[in-house]
């Protein structure tokens, strides 16, 4: 039963090039129906010779009722319009005449069955109409915007779309209208006329709609590739899952890049067009993928959330090489920007409904925040909250008074300086909670821990959260379930929750005094479009803060700097590297003329204060003839990549960690380990990852003894022997030097072993005394980093035993960050879920059952989770949106 429903799935949703029949020649097990056809033709044709002659008196005595019966009509009057006169067949003509309609039959069924392939399904009347109402709107938008003027309010029924795209809007988001800024927005003329776009709102203000409605736009009028990038992959995922339903009704594809997932080239479809949603790094190799298969054109719009990330290090490096190559080598792609934290975010704010007002707390005292006072904080008012002299010592802060304010009827969001601090904080607060606060939504709050600690196989989440873990309270907070929340930092940039309230707990991440930017991060989670009418946030000061917090509240926003010379130089030199790699330049003066799209270019005064740009160019091509990874002719000219310098780029592999991969990876070779996993794992295990761990040595040594003997030698052929570990875990000093971070790569690569082998990050967490959280972030880098490693040694051939070899690694360390949570995918099908839109549907509140549902039939996985032993729908479930 089950393998049919997969099949139908198949047909319904695979790529247009893809195998509709895989590997079936038959639609029968043991043999082709066509060919017992041509064995009862043959049978036929036998038994009809046989019975020739005793069959030819009875074609006589047939042949003369026919003639009977044609008399009798003609003499009725029933008379043809024309006259044909036909040759007596003899019996053998006959018995060929029935031979040649067997075979026809044959013929017939084939033709047939081709003929059910490429013919649609049968469409009521109302369904088509509908079509072609839809199919009129949409001329009409493109029409409209073929001849846009600085005159057309609007451009189509919908904002230069169809109707059908409204009442969507209405169904999966619960969106009526828009607010005015967003239209005004979306009628702009550059935006009408397709020139590039930067608006900067508060993260409260709405401001991704306006994009995804650009998007659809370029999708569905301008029938044009589209790409979307954001910073995390938890906010990739999540806007997969948002668009996916848009995409089943309207007929295109929502493609994920973040982490092991994502094609390079990506698929290149007949009739469907693409909106590639990816992370920072993805996204950037696949615009150099377009790039080195010239179908860069095929893109027309490209968005970027969070731009000011710009200044963001070596990943805003990233983003700002992505951005050049599009500007300069491609004139038709619009490329629309957001941020929230741009410093002309003031003037903005006038646009919204949402007001945000924002407050700081000295003592018992709330002041609000006023650039145009003196001091810039005005008196508001007094807390009036009875504290006991107990609760008074364990709450100096106030923050009990400020949280009751507002909760359990709005949300709030409580954020403080470190994990133990938020963790310290919650329960501070339950314990002095009225009780009466406590049996809010007590049921589905139960339902939820029952969820939570069935999820962690009968233990409960840390302050490290599993994907599973943050998806269920992410929920239980939109529901309203739990209405309030204590929180690092981190939550601001990662999630999209929206709070009534947000309580700042110190002015510090860690011991930082924190940024303007991430100050603003996290007061935008306050007053939500489209939920809230009023926000506020509450920063929390003592009194020694109190004059560095004004700079940090009434300043205006950081400058955003190029991050291309950071990291001495490690941007530029990248970016240097895929120029050449790409063919846009194989000269000094040429990269010069690339250099003129990039911030840097902008900004160079500033931030090349000691060397013109010209040197750095320079300085860098050295650097990178050097590591062997570009070549170049005696006067400069005709710059190419080597090999090596092919794979770096190809690969996105970090330029300093380019030739350290190579050699591990062609010193592998020489004793390369097969009869287990452990020796590939520990060539895919990040180098990234190594500072963050520190080995429990007694653990260690206990995981060491259990490997076979094979595996301990390999171990010891990377650099980590038995006696090594055994002196460490003995406390006992090591005279021999050992290279620590082959050590401790060693030790995470144990770690994904055992998770390879158990597809359980709770046993190993606990195996290895980590955090569930540290674990599963080791496996998804891992699996990320596996495929990057796989793009590597495609590009060099000495390296070619790998490619296989990572090939299927990549699919199993895929498998093991999606299917974590089989058990419970079992649990579900044993409890009598047999349909996905069943489980969704009684799972999940509102629009969640659609996005679950959508996400699931777009997720790539669908053809190999076949394979697995129960229901192939919960599969795609579990490892799409769980």
């Amino acid at each position: 039963m089950f393998d049919s429903l997969t099949l139908v799935f198949r047909l319904q949703f695979c790529s247009d090039s893809e195998d509709l029949f895989a590997d079936y020649d038959s639609f029968l097990e043991d043999s082709s129906l066509l060919a017992k056809l041509d064995d009862a033709e043959q049978n036929e044709r036998q038994r009809a010779t046989d019975q020739l002659d005793g069959k030819h008196d009875e074609l006589q005595f047939q042949q003369e009722v026919r003639d009977q019966a044609k008399r009798s009509r003609l003499q009725d009057g029933h008379q043809t319009s024309t006259t044909s006169v036909r040759k007596e067949a003899g019996p053998e003509t006959k018995t060929e005449d029935r031979t040649r309609r067997r075979r026809s039959v044959a013929d017939q069924l084939k033709r047939t069955m081709i003929g059910n392939a490429v013919v649609p399904a049968g469409v009521s009347r109302t369904a088509a109409l509908k079509e072609t109402v839809v199919s009129e709107e949409m001329s009409v938008a493109v029409q409209a915007m073929e001849t846009v003027s600085t005159e057309t309010p609007d451009l189509g029924p919908f904002y230069g779309l169809p109707t059908r795209v409204k009442d969507l809007m209405m169904d999966l988001r619960g969106i009526s209208s828009l607010y005015d800024w967003q239209q005004t927005c979306l009628n702009l003329d550059c935006v009408q006329q397709r020139k590039n776009l930067i608006y900067s709102l508060p993260t409260s203000g709405g401001k991704t709609l306006v994009a995804e409605i650009l998007i659809l736009r370029e999708l569905l009028c301008r029938k044009k590739d589209c790409l979307f990038i954001l910073p995390y992959i938890s906010l990739v995922q999540e806007k997969v899952r948002g668009l996916a339903s848009f995409g089943l009704e309207l007929d295109f594809m929502v493609e994920e890049y973040a982490g092991s997932k994502g094609r390079f080239p990506p698929v290149k479809r007949r009739n469907k067009k693409s909106v590639y949603v990816a992370t920072i790094e993805k996204a950037h190799s696949l615009v150099n993928s377009l790039i080195d298969t010239s179908r860069l054109e095929d893109l027309g719009l490209l968005v970027v959330d969070e731009l000011h990330m710009l200044g963001d290090g070596s990943r805003g490096a990233v983003i700002e090489m992505t951005l050049a190559k599009i500007q300069f080598m491609s004139k038709t792609t619009q490329i629309i920007g957001m941020s929230a934290t741009l410093g002309n975010i003031r003037d903005l704010q006038t646009f919204l409904r949402v007001e945000l007002k924002e407050f700081v707390k000295v003592n018992d005292t709330i002041y609000e925040v006023d650039p145009k006072e003196e001091n810039c904080f005005k008196f508001s008012r007094l807390l009036s909250f009875k504290y006991s002299s107990s609760m008074q010592k364990m709450d100096p802060d106030h923050i009990i008074a400020l949280v009751t304010e507002v909760i359990p009827t709005h949300s709030c969001l409580v954020f403080c300086p470190t994990k133990k601090n938020s963790e310290n904080v919650a329960q501070m607060i339950c314990r002095y909670l009225k009780e009466e606060f406590l049996q809010h939504q007590e049921a589905d709050k139960a339902m939820l821990l029952r969820d939570l600690k069935d999820g962690g196989n009968g233990s409960w989440p840390t302050t490290t959260l599993t994907s599973e873990e943050r998806r269920l309270l992410e929920e239980a907070y939109s529901r309203g379930t739990l209405c309030l929340l204590t929180c690092t930092s981190t939550l601001a940039a990662g999630i999209n929750l929206p709070a009534r309230r947000v309580i700042l707990r110190s002015p510090y991440v860690a011991s930082d005094f924190l940024k303007r930017s991430q100050y603003k991060q996290m007061v935008g989670r306050a007053g939500r479009a489209g939920i809230d009418s009023v926000g506020e946030s509450i920063l929390i000061l003592q009194d020694k803060d109190r004059s560095t917090a004004k700079s940090l509240v009434c300043a205006p926003m950081e400058n955003c700097y190029s991050n291309l010379m950071m990291d001495d130089g490690k941007g530029i030199l990248s970016l240097i590297l895929s120029l050449v790699g790409l063919n846009i330049a194989s000269s000094l003066q040429q990269l010069q003329d690339f250099l003129r799209w990039t911030l840097l270019f902008v900004q160079q005064q500033h931030l090349c204060v000691h060397k013109s740009l010209t040197e750095v160019l320079q300085q860098s091509l050295d650097f990178l003839k050097d590591k062997d990874l570009i070549t170049a002719e005696l006067d400069g000219s005709n710059l190419k990549v080597t090999r090596l310098g092919k794979a770096t780029y190809k690969g996105s592999v970090d330029l300093t960690l380019s030739d350290l991969l190579y050699k591990d990876l062609s010193k592998g070779l020489e004793g390369l380990l097969l009869n287990s996993y452990l020796h590939l794992v520990y060539l895919v295990t990040p180098y990234d990852l190594v500072p963050q761990c520190r080995p429990d040595w007694m653990v260690y040594f206990r995981q060491f003894t259990l490997l076979s003997a094979a595996e301990q030698k390999m171990s010891a052929a990377v650099g980590v022997p038995e006696s090594f570990v055994a002196r460490k875990a003995a406390g006992q000093t090591v005279k021999k030097s050992v290279d620590q971070t082959v050590v401790t790569r060693m030790y995470l690569a144990l770690v994904l072993f055992w998770v390879l082998k158990e597809a359980d990050l709770w046993s190993v967490s606990e195996r290895f005394c980590l955090n569930r959280g540290f674990v599963q972030t080791l496996l998804s880098s891992s699996s990320a980093f596996c495929s990057t490693v796989l793009l590597f040694t495609q590009e060099l051939e000495e390296l070619w035993p790998f490619r296989a070899l990572l090939t299927e690694l990549t699919r199993r360390l895929s498998y093991c960050v999606a299917g974590v949570m089989e058990s419970r995918a079992k649990q579900l099908y044993n409890a009598g879920y047999r349909t996905l839109t069943h489980l969704a549907n009684n799972t999940c509140p509102g629009n969640r059952a659609n996005q679950i549902v959508a996400s699931a039939k777009y997720d790539g996985l669908l053809r190999t989770v076949r394979k697995l032993k129960i229901c192939p729908f919960f599969c795609v479930f579990l490892q799409v949106s769980v």
